[in-house]
C-alpha cells in the first residue's frame, strides 16, 4: 500500500487490501473544516493509483458521520468582512473538487453512516459506490433553511436520487431517517446499529475482493462517463476500456482462471 500522509483530523486504518478513513472531529460532529477536507484529499491522492488498495471506507467517529459545512468557519471566514464573492467562489469550487475526488476514485468507495449526515455530509454520501446506514440515522440538506444553496453537492444528490427527489429534498430541507434513506435509494443497506454496519462492510469487502481491481477502475470510469459523453464517445471509451483490459495481465489471468476452473490471483 502507498505511504499515507500524516493527518490530525482523520484516523486511517490500513488493511492489506482496504483503507478505512475515519473523520475524527467529534467535538464538531465531524463538520467539514478546511483542515480535515485537505487531509482527506491528500489521503485519496496518495492511494488513487495504487491498485493494491481495492476499496476505501469512509465513516465518522463519535457516533456521527458528518454535520456538513463548518458554519462557524463560514461566519468568520466568509462573512467576516474581508472576503469578496470572488474569494468565496474560489473556496466553493475547491469544495466541489473534493466531492469530485471521492466520486471518481478508481477504487470501490463505501460510506457507512450512523448518527447523522447533514448538508455537505449527505452530499458526500451521494458520492459513494455503496452506502450503508443505521435505521435511526438522520439526514437533511439544511442549506436552504439557513439562506444558502446546496451548491456543490447538488449534482451528486441528483446523481444518486434522481432530479425529482433531489429537488424536493433540497427545496424543502426535509429531514428523514435511515429507513427512509433506504426507500429513497440513498442507502443500499439499512441496519440496526454500528455492529450491523461492520457486518455489512465485511460482506461488501468479500464481494469486492472477488473482482479485479483494474476492471473495477475501468468500469467506474465508463459508468461515470455516461453523465457527459454522447453515444459515439461512449462507444469509443467503452471499446478502449474493454480492449485494454482484455489484453492486460489481469484480463489474461481472469479468462485463464475461468477456463481452468480456479480462482484468479486477485480473488480473496
Amino acid at each position: 500500500m502507498s505511504t499515507l500522509p500524516a493527518v490530525e483530523h482523520l484516523i486511517l486504518d490500513q488493511d492489506t487490501d482496504w483503507l478505512t478513513i475515519w473523520f475524527n472531529r467529534p467535538e464538531s460532529r465531524n463538520a467539514l473544516a478546511h483542515e480535515m477536507t485537505a487531509e482527506l484529499r491528500a489521503v485519496l491522492a496518495a492511494v488513487r493509483d495504487d491498485r493494491s488498495v481495492r476499496g476505501i471506507t469512509i465513516r465518522g467517529k463519535g457516533g456521527w458521520f458528518c454535520a456538513g459545512g463548518d458554519l462557524k468557519g463560514f461566519k468568520s471566514n466568509f462573512q467576516g468582512g474581508v472576503q469578496t464573492t470572488d474569494d468565496i467562489a474560489v473556496s466553493s469550487r475547491a469544495a466541489g473538487g473534493m466531492f469530485d475526488t471521492i466520486n471518481e476514485m478508481p477504487q470501490v468507495v463505501v460510506i457507512l453512516v450512523e448518527g447523522a449526515a447533514m448538508a455537505g455530509g449527505l452530499g458526500m454520501v451521494c458520492t459513494a459506490d455503496i452506502v450503508a446506514v443505521t435505521k435511526d440515522a438522520r439526514f437533511a440538506m439544511t442549506e436552504t433553511a439557513i439562506g444558502i444553496p446546496p451548491a456543490q453537492i447538488a449534482p451528486f444528490v441528483v446523481q444518486r436520487l434522481g432530479l425529482r427527489t433531489a429537488r424536493r429534498l433540497m427545496l424543502t430541507a426535509s429531514r428523514f431517517d435511515g429507513e427512509e434513506a433506504g426507500r429513497l435509494g440513498l442507502a443500499d443497506y439499512v441496519v440496526d446499529d454500528a455492529v450491523g454496519l461492520d457486518a455489512i462492510e465485511a460482506d461488501i469487502r468479500k464481494q469486492v475482493l472477488r473482482c479485479a481491481p483494474g476492471a473495477n477502475a475501468v468500469t467506474k470510469e465508463i459508468a461515470l462517463a455516461t453523465r457527459h459523453l454522447n453515444r459515439d464517445e461512449m462507444l469509443d471509451l467503452a471499446a478502449k476500456g474493454f480492449s485494454e483490459c482484455m489484453l492486460s495481465d489481469e484480463g489474461r489471468e481472469g479468462v485463464a482462471s475461468f477456463i481452468e476452473k480456479r480462482k484468479p490471483v486477485w480473488a480473496r
